[in-house]
Formats: C-alpha cells, sequence, structure tokens
C-alpha cells in the first residue's frame, strides 16, 4: 500500500505534467494564438509596464542575450513584440509588447490566477498559509539544489 508521501509524489509529477499541458491548450484555445511555451513565458517576462532591456530579460529567463535574440526577433516577425532603441544611446535596445503581445500577457496572467484559485478555492486562512509554506519548500529545494536562481 501506498504512504501519503508516495502519494505526494505521484501527485506532483501528475499536476506538473498537467499544468504544462493545459497552459499550452488555455493559451491556444483563448484566442488561437501559435506560440510555443517559451515564447508565451518570454512575453510574460516582457510584461506591460515598462519597456525591459534584453539582458533583463535574459537574466529572468536564466538564458543568453544570443538566445533570446532569436526568440524576440521570432516574436517581433509574429507581431507580439516590438524593438526600441534609446534616443540617448542608439546601442541600447528595449523590447516590449505589442497589443497582440499585451493580449498574450493578459490571458496568460489569468491563466495563473486561475490555477491558484483552483488550489485555494474552499481552504481556510490556516490552510492558504500551510500551502504556501510548502510551495516555498519545494522552490528552495529546487533552487538550491539545482542552482536556479
Amino acid at each position: 500500500m501506498s504512504t501519503v508521501l508516495d502519494v505526494i509524489n505521484r501527485e506532483i509529477v501528475e499536476i506538473f505534467d498537467s499544468v504544462i499541458r493545459a497552459e499550452g491548450i488555455y493559451i491556444t484555445k483563448e484566442k488561437e494564438v501559435k506560440l510555443s511555451m517559451s515564447e508565451v513565458h518570454t512575453i510574460s517576462v516582457i510584461g506591460v509596464s515598462e519597456l525591459k532591456s534584453m539582458s533583463e530579460i535574459a537574466e529572468k529567463l536564466k538564458i543568453t542575450v544570443g538566445t533570446l535574440t532569436v526568440a524576440i526577433n521570432n516574436l517581433v516577425k509574429k507581431g507580439y513584440v516590438e524593438r526600441f532603441k534609446s534616443e540617448k544611446d542608439r546601442r541600447i535596445v528595449k523590447v516590449g509588447l505589442t497589443k497582440q503581445g499585451k493580449l498574450v500577457y493578459y490571458i496568460h496572467e489569468k491563466f495563473h490566477a486561475d490555477l491558484v484559485t483552483a488550489l485555494t478555492d474552499g481552504l481556510s486562512e490556516r490552510e492558504i498559509d500551510t500551502v504556501s509554506t510548502a510551495l516555498s519548500n519545494l522552490d528552495k529545494f529546487v533552487t538550491e539544489c539545482y542552482s536556479m536562481k
């Protein structure tokens, strides 16, 4: 018979796989967006508040600026991102989202908000605190063991 920890292990794996698949389906279904999840996450990091430098985005995505440049080129071609050169220093390039890119950003944010609502629905404040602690513990473990931050 499985222990509770075996069940938790199996559920973590199944949930992770399901969330990744569901995220792709949700984004594609919502506005028939033809983007990879990598592209969607790049759009998410660019955000809607202010223009970002390539190095800022690459650092948050934990990729090289060269790898990001390829991704940004594709997103520019697809109409989701645009480049802006600094008036003061033309070597500095910042990127921002187009109207279409902002739409994808908001769709992606809604998916994540729906996940949090589903996870916490019906829980007491104390139970939500416990879930938050458990998720922080998991994040800390992954981050420390695999040098991800």
